[in-house]
């Protein structure tokens, strides 16, 4: 889906997959890649993505929902997904906003998530929901 700014057709809806191609996920994104980040939190520090946040309506499993295992830890509020065959993190379920979804920008096809400056930092370590 396209979606005119100005002269320019910008691309609303991405594909993302993980890296064995088991799971497939269509993103909406009518603004683009909006406020990447990634969290120093013990759990996201380990993994190293870059995340940017969308509502859980914009993301639909298109192919290996049987594929996708989910972690939780701590307060159980946030929702980890992974492919259960290659280990990539695709999306999550938000601690900080429940009603929203994070997803791995790298699985986004024909984004590299290595051209993205200013990627902010979430103080995870110290979440708002832990004060």
């Amino acid at each position: 889906m396209l979606k005119k700014v100005g002269n320019t057709e910008i691309l609303t809806q991405h594909k993302a997959s993980c890296h064995c191609g088991s799971v497939e996920l269509l993103i909406n994104l009518p603004d683009g890649i909006v406020s990447p980040m990634r969290c120093n939190c013990s759990f996201c520090s380990r993994r190293g993505a870059v995340m940017a946040a969308t509502k859980f309506a914009d993301i639909k499993i298109l192919k290996g929902e049987e594929s996708i295992n989910k972690y939780q830890f701590n307060s159980f509020t946030a929702e980890h997904y992974f492919c259960k065959n290659c280990g990539i993190y695709t999306h999550h379920r938000r601690r900080s906003n429940p009603d929203e979804y994070a997803y791995n920008v790298a699985n986004l096809e024909g984004v590299n998530a290595f051209l993205i400056e200013n990627i902010k930092v979430f103080d995870g370590i110290n979440h708002p929901n832990d004060q």
